[in-house]
């Protein structure tokens, strides 16, 4: 139900800790990256060539060759870098969500890597529950904490200052990640995804740093959420059905310590109304934005969405709000 179709040409806090490498042991067990430009095949189907700092590149997780396109600072000095992991939507790309978000534009000025991985079948197991087509629902996670960990080994990202982001169904899986994950994060962001629930439940652990940002009018994943699984074409995985936005917000903010005595607060802002939740931890919190007259979309993107998706909304631009949520 995220599905988009391919980029038309010419579009434009934590340490890294023993516990954490025990749990990466079986996934990395085996893991190798390799780099290479991209192939002459996706470049006829209209993906839109790397750019000189970004490359593709595959790692060996599982016994599997995963692939992700990696964007570098153009200046390499040394430092530390922050690292951003963006999960593109269902039926979608690495390569659009580049375009869809421009995030190398804004990595350019902050100093940091992007890793944009590609999800099997072009989706993510965001929830918790076995499919069919994908009989371990954890693979997705593995292979994203593999990718962290080999990122901060070749690339020098910084293990304190680690972030994922997605859209949609990607947005659903950087939650998992957040949920499940809290330690490993320093901060985590959803354009137009929700919490898996029922027999798929991603329920928080810990306190991270969060925010949602979702249009009040999505006729594809409903601000209201998805309680039930909806039908997918024969042969595809079912979509997960999704607790609300507000739902999947509050859920993050009593994982992290949000209590009675601070209770949420929302204020109307020029075409969206901002939820804020206080975590326990200093300056620490959740946000919900919910867009006026938006749909599925990224709020300040170029690419217009697909026929029945909505309209986008321009109140403001969801990359860098994240990023300047994110402190990076």
């Amino acid at each position: 139900m995220d599905a988009f179709p391919p980029p038309r040409r010419g579009r434009s806090v934590r340490a890294w800790s023993l516990a954490l490498a025990l749990l990466l042991g079986p996934a990395l067990a085996g893991c190798g990256t390799t780099e290479r430009p991209e192939s002459p095949a996706k470049a006829a189907a209209g993906s839109p060539a790397p750019k000189a700092d970004t490359t593709h590149q595959q790692l060996r997780v599982d016994g599997r060759t995963r692939e992700y396109q990696l964007h570098r600072p153009t200046v390499r000095d040394g430092r530390s870098r922050p690292l951003v992991i963006a999960f593109h939507g269902r039926g979608s790309t690495a390569s659009y969500l580049r375009e869809q978000t421009r995030l190398d534009e804004d990595a350019r000025a902050r100093g940091m890597l992007i890793a944009y991985p590609e999800g099997l079948g072009k989706l993510w197991g965001a929830g918790t529950r076995a499919t069919a087509r994908r009989p371990d629902p954890d693979l997705d996670v593995r292979f994203t904490k593999a990718l962290i960990a080999e990122l901060v080994r070749t690339e020098r990202a910084d293990p304190k200052r680690v972030y994922v982001v997605g859209f949609s169904n990607g947005g659903s899986m950087a939650l998992r990640m957040a949920a499940q994950s809290p330690g490993l994060l320093a901060g985590a962001a959803a354009v137009s995804g929700e919490l898996p629930t029922g027999n798929a439940a991603v329920k928080p652990t810990g306190p991270v740093p969060l925010m949602i940002i979702y249009g009040a009018d999505d006729p594809v994943r409903p601000l209201a959420g998805m309680p039930h699984p909806s039908p997918a074409p024969a042969g595809e995985e079912p979509v997960t059905p999704t607790m609300s936005a507000h739902d999947s917000a509050a859920a993050f903010a009593a994982a992290g310590g949000a209590t009675a005595s601070a209770p949420a607060t929302t204020k109307a802002e020029a075409g969206y109304d901002r939820t804020v939740w206080r975590l326990s931890a200093p300056g620490a919190t959740v946000q919900l934005l919910v867009m006026h007259d938006a749909g599925h979309s990224w709020p300040g993107s170029r690419i217009k969405p697909p026929a029945g998706f909505g309209r986008t909304s321009t109140a403001l631009n969801a990359t860098r709000t994240i990023l300047d949520f994110f402190h990076i």
